[in-house]
């Protein structure tokens, strides 16, 4: 083959191509006035950002931890906050927190900030058997930043609440107020239901309209950090994810491994979603606009072992009649969709089951039928149960599979014939191959299409198990978790991409997963031919053999093992399957036999063949002008 050099042209294009490149840098750079302009804007930017900065945290260094006594305290804190100054004089001036549960939640409210400052969920422990906090020790920041009628920026997060837990029925009713006066305050008021949890909540001003400069929107800033609950913080990392619903009912997240923001209109709801846990704020009246962040916190898993992910949400909050009036609730619980469904909101979108018509068959068929099985059956029996009727549902595939490469094998001899009597015309014998194709009824095509509906049932499954909560914390033989990795063994080391320890049950798929393959791409092997200028099809496949077992223990280690536990039964029944289907369905010589018969018949061809044909056709005749023209 005649090696191909860069000619003296190819250089001149090249070092025109730059010039002109380096011409326009040079024409677009700014001028000196617009660098001046430029440095001046900027200059002016980090002076508002520091003045507000400042404004900010003048209340941050300088609030009291103990209510006012003191006159002239007073009046210097008035200077320093305004009508504000009198929340520091009420008794509830002080660091501390109401607390007030259900039969599924336990909320601390502080009174510095007036949100919620700690919430643990009471009928769950994670993987270290320590009860469940979504949020806990500082990790979420709820404020309100709010201007004031004489220029002031303030900062709800850093003024204090006074407190009032009474009853409504069965309900519990906790109202945070920040106080101007007796009769005028911004409050949180808090609805807590039996056996709920979904919060109400409620933000609203009394008598502030002269006091709030009405004419800017509040904006309400939600800060959170993730909390890791699973074993495995980086299989945790990737179902924790930013999620939204917004102008109906779209549905939009964040970026799963990455930093990300968004800015967006019309939301129905924001989920802070945390795997098999949920914060979720959901407004009566859709947020006409949010920003909206993410920050992945797991770098490194073997040191970034506390937290998940940042999230973070500024909301625009106006005015009606001259007062705050925002009622919303706020979801704390599983990220279940059974539980979900039951608030009408469409919720349960907020999980993963997957995009299309994925999402579709998890939701209309594993879901419900799992859920069912489980009635029933152990978990993992469960598991073992739905994979065995999956595959009888499917069998048919693997037999048309099978048949399809039964019958290339057959009429490889045929096929390789072909090849070798017109090995100089490749057309030749492309419409030689498709017209016996065509005739004995076996194609390459026949054996990939029925597979292709494995696809969608293969890749609905894998989005399952790994969200179904159902098998969070669910044993099964020597697995403690079916939701989490079956580690044997733990390693001294860290290997990358498989972890510091070693799971049994992907181990046990990839040995299912080489056996399958060995059966199904050998077979496979034998049939395909090796066409000039073209990749080595058995070659790869024979590698392929290999190296999905491979890819299969390294990328499983740190998942479900509920998940490995389905690969592994799903390949054992496939190989009995195909033993079966080879040694008592399909005989070879009556398939012969019928590609005989078939042979023998007139083959209409459908219209796909026939302008296939006839377009081979057409270029075998080109090529034969062509070689007639040159002679």
């Amino acid at each position: 083959m005649e090696e191909k050099k860069l000619d003296i042209n190819s250089i001149i294009g090249f070092l025109l191509i730059g010039a002109i490149l380096l011409y326009m840098l040079w024409q677009n750079q700014p001028t000196p006035e617009e660098l001046a302009l430029q440095e001046k804007a900027k200059q002016e930017q980090l002076a508002t950002e520091a003045a507000n900065k400042s404004a900010a945290e003048l209340t941050i260094n300088k609030v009291p931890n103990q209510p006012l006594n003191d006159s002239l305290q007073l009046a210097s804190f008035k200077n320093q906050i305004g009508d504000f100054a009198y929340a520091l004089t009420l008794a509830s001036a002080t660091p501390n927190v109401t607390s007030f549960e259900n039969e599924v939640l336990a909320l601390k409210i502080d009174h510095k900030g007036g949100f919620i400052s700690e919430v643990k969920l009471k009928n769950y422990v994670n993987h270290d058997s320590v009860p469940v906090y979504l949020i806990k020790d500082g990790s979420s920041v709820f404020n309100l930043n709010f201007a004031t009628s004489d220029n002031r920026i303030l900062n709800s997060s850093e003024l204090y609440f006074q407190p009032s837990l009474s009853t409504s029925g069965d309900n519990q009713v906790l109202s945070m107020r920040l106080k101007v006066s007796e009769t005028q305050f911004l409050e949180y008021r808090y609805e807590l239901k039996p056996d709920n949890y979904m919060l109400g909540f409620s933000v609203r001003s009394q008598g502030l309209s002269s006091v709030l400069n009405t004419s800017q929107e509040v904006q309400l800033d939600w800060k959170f950090k993730a909390h890791r609950q699973d074993q495995s913080v980086s299989f945790e990392n990737r179902y924790t994810r930013l999620t939204y619903q917004h102008e109906g009912d779209k549905i939009n997240k964040l970026s799963q491994t990455g930093d990300d923001d968004e800015i967006e209109s019309d939301l129905s709801w924001i989920s802070f979603r945390q795997h098999f846990f949920s914060s979720i704020l959901v407004p009566e009246v859709p947020f006409k606009s949010a920003d909206l962040k993410s920050f992945n916190l797991v770098n490194d898993e073997t040191i970034d072992t506390l937290f998940t992910k940042r999230y973070e949400v500024s909301l625009p909050l106006g005015f009606s009649g001259g007062e705050l009036v925002h009622n919303m609730s706020i979801y704390y619980g599983p990220t279940y969709d059974d539980i979900l469904n039951q608030y009408d909101q469409n919720l349960e979108a907020s999980i993963p089951f997957g995009w299309g018509i994925f999402g579709w068959i998890n939701k209309a068929v594993f879901s419900p039928l799992y859920a069912w099985l489980t009635n029933y059956l152990s978990y993992g029996i469960a598991i073992i149960v739905m994979t065995i009727m999956v595959k009888i549902v499917l069998s048919f595939v693997q037999y048309k599979q099978f048949l399809s490469q039964a019958k290339m094998k057959i009429l490889k001899p045929e096929l390789d014939a072909i090849r070798e009597k017109y090995k100089n015309n490749k057309m030749k014998v492309q419409q030689e191959t498709m017209a016996l194709q065509n005739k004995a009824g076996a194609s390459p095509l026949s054996g990939c299409l029925p597979g292709m509906l494995q696809l969608p049932v293969f890749y609905a499954l894998f989005m399952f198990f790994p969200i179904a909560f159902e098998l969070r914390q669910k044993p099964f033989l020597w697995v403690d978790d079916l939701s989490s990795y079956d580690s044997i063994a733990e390693l001294p080391f860290n290997i990358p991409f498989y972890g510091d320890h070693v799971s049994l049950f992907p181990i046990l798929a990839s040995i299912a997963i080489f056996f399958y393959m060995k059966m199904t791409t050998g077979q496979q092997m034998a049939t395909q031919p090796t066409q000039e200028g073209m990749p080595d099809m058995g070659k790869m496949m024979k590698y392929m053999i290999y190296l999905s077992p491979i890819m299969m223990l390294f990328f499983f280690n740190n998942y479900a093992s509920g998940l490995s536990l389905y690969y592994f039964v799903s390949n054992l029944i496939s190989i009995g399957i195909m033993l079966v289907i080879k040694n008592y369905i399909i005989d070879e010589d009556k398939v012969l036999a019928k590609i005989q018969v078939s042979k023998a018949k007139p083959k209409k061809q459908n219209r796909f063949q026939k302008k296939m044909a006839d377009i081979m056709a057409q270029a075998e005749a080109q090529k034969a002008l062509q070689e007639k023209r040159k002679k």
